[in-house]
């Protein structure tokens, strides 16, 4: 299981101390920020865990390991011309909307497999699983049993054993996730405290 210490409107120094003490792997909203820190802060796996803007695709494809938000098809050339030239493939999560709450990002769980599918025009794109993010009040348990069955269905579908991560469960809700078989946890006021700004 994998902690992603999400550093939306924190300093840098309070990144590279996580950074130092052992938290690798750093997740950020907005692209533009993410840049500046990555100059600042070396060393980490970064990972785009916010709302991706299709002007912002093929930069965020070429800057960070991870990305947990891919929520439409329009966004997969966008990425897999970005990633072209990559040293390694950009790991993908399809961002799954189970609440149905338009306000969120995240495709509807039928859409899913098709995006899945057009990543594999591009090499340099690699889908690793699912990422959603539960109504905050209610019990999230119930999105988070649903985005592993779905997994699991996609996993058969696109006959693809290779999608097996399920990044789901924040600060509020992380050990309900992890108890529903999360295999990464975006973790940010927990780990940092309170936002710094935005």
């Amino acid at each position: 299981m994998r902690i992603v210490a999400v550093g939306k409107f924190q300093p840098a120094e309070a990144i590279r101390q996580a950074v130092a003490a052992g938290l690798g792997d750093i997740g950020e909203n907005r692209v533009q920020e993410a840049r500046e820190k990555m100059q600042l802060v070396p060393g980490a796996r970064w990972h785009m865990v916010g709302r991706l803007q299709s002007n912002k695709a093929a930069l965020a494809a070429r800057l960070f390991d991870v990305l947990h938000s891919l929520d439409r098809l329009e966004l997969v050339p966008l990425l897999g011309r970005g990633a072209q030239g990559r040293g390694s493939a950009l790991e993908v999560l399809v961002e799954v909307n189970l609440a149905e709450e338009r306000q969120k990002g995240g495709c509807e769980p039928e859409a899913a497999a098709e995006i899945i599918r057009a990543c594999r025009d591009y090499p340099m794109l690699k889908v690793r699983g699912l990422m959603t993010v539960p109504p905050a009040t209610g019990d999230p348990r119930p999105y988070f049993r649903e985005l592993g069955r779905l997994l699991s269905h996609l996993r058969e579908a696109c006959e693809d054993p290779s999608l097996d991560q399920l990044s789901m469960g924040m600060s509020g809700d992380f050990e309900a996730a992890i108890a529903e078989g999360a295999t990464m946890v975006r973790i940010g006021t927990a780990i940092f405290g309170a936002r710094q700004g935005g």
